[in-house]
């Protein structure tokens, strides 16, 4: 019945004194902007931001604000509108990956070949390397293309795409591994390895950074809400939760395995292991 009622108000009716429904939706063949669009977001969350200003990438802004330091800014406002919203906070990390993807993404080239591979590049025009480019984007056939376009797909085949370390992505991991093997090389094998993995819905820490006040933290067992309803604000706070894990982690190195964060090297009196010459750490 509701559902009836809402589609017979979207059409227009013999005594409406135009011919346009109630309901319009504006469209354009040209895709909305998101780079250096200040009214992107305010766009797309009205209940967020209810007059619309505080956009991303404002250039009326006398200091100019980076797209992850506003983010983040939003996140951590008393106001938890936009970490309670959703959508709001993927569309937004959403955004950040793809920015990281796409302006940090480079080439790199053999040495004993890079002569010749730099020499075959600059006698190619912009508009085909853009054109082959187009090209494989749309996964289009390769077999009509031009000398000067098939030039530059076989200089593809001698170079190698670097892309920035995206959380998650495979980049991250190659880094990640390289990394390991520097550390092994300098200061030999780990010693230790372990999984650390605090639980926050068990954890009266996490009720107090959620926002409830009625929890003792100076008692012996301090009194938490019900299993469900720790489950719920667990999934309803998601910053929450990565604030608690920031914590728990940094609270561990520091005070059980005697970890430095401000000087970035193990305290004097050291840990339960000892001094920690070093550590790598990895989070899923």
């Amino acid at each position: 019945m509701l559902t009836g009622n809402a589609l017979r108000n979207l059409a227009p009716t013999a005594d409406k004194t135009d011919d346009r429904p109630d309901l319009i939706l504006h469209h354009g063949s040209d895709p909305i902007p998101e780079y250096n669009n200040p009214n992107l977001l305010p766009g797309m969350y009205p209940s967020l931001f209810p007059f619309g200003i505080g956009g991303f990438e404002d250039p009326n802004r006398k200091i100019a604000l980076a797209f992850n330091n506003q983010a983040q800014y939003y996140f951590n406002i008393p106001d938890k509108e936009f970490r309670y919203h959703y959508s709001y906070l993927f569309v937004v990390l959403n955004i950040i990956q793809r920015r990281t993807s796409h302006l940090h993404t480079h080439f790199t080239v053999n040495s004993a070949r890079f002569q010749a591979v730099a020499q075959s590049l600059t006698s190619l025009s912009a508009q085909t390397i853009s054109d082959v480019a187009e090209i494989i984007e749309s996964e289009r056939s390769t077999k009509s293309l031009s000398a000067d376009q098939k030039k530059a797909l076989d200089l593809l085949r001698y170079v190698n795409t670097v892309a920035e370390k995206v959380p998650g992505s495979y980049a991250a991991k190659i880094s990640a591994r390289a990394d390991i093997r520097s550390y092994f090389s300098y200061f030999g094998l780990s010693h230790l390895f372990f999984t650390f993995n605090p639980s926050a819905v068990h954890s009266p820490i996490f009720q107090v950074m959620y926002g409830d006040k009625s929890i003792d933290l100076s008692s012996r067992y301090p009194i938490v809400p019900p299993s469900n309803e720790r489950v719920r604000r667990l999934v309803h706070d998601p910053v929450a939760a990565a604030d608690f894990f920031d914590y728990a982690f940094k609270a561990l190195f520091e005070h059980l395995l005697g970890w430095n964060f401000a000087e970035r090297r193990s305290s004097e009196r050291g840990g339960i292991f000892g001094r920690i010459r070093a550590f790598y750490g990895l989070t899923e």
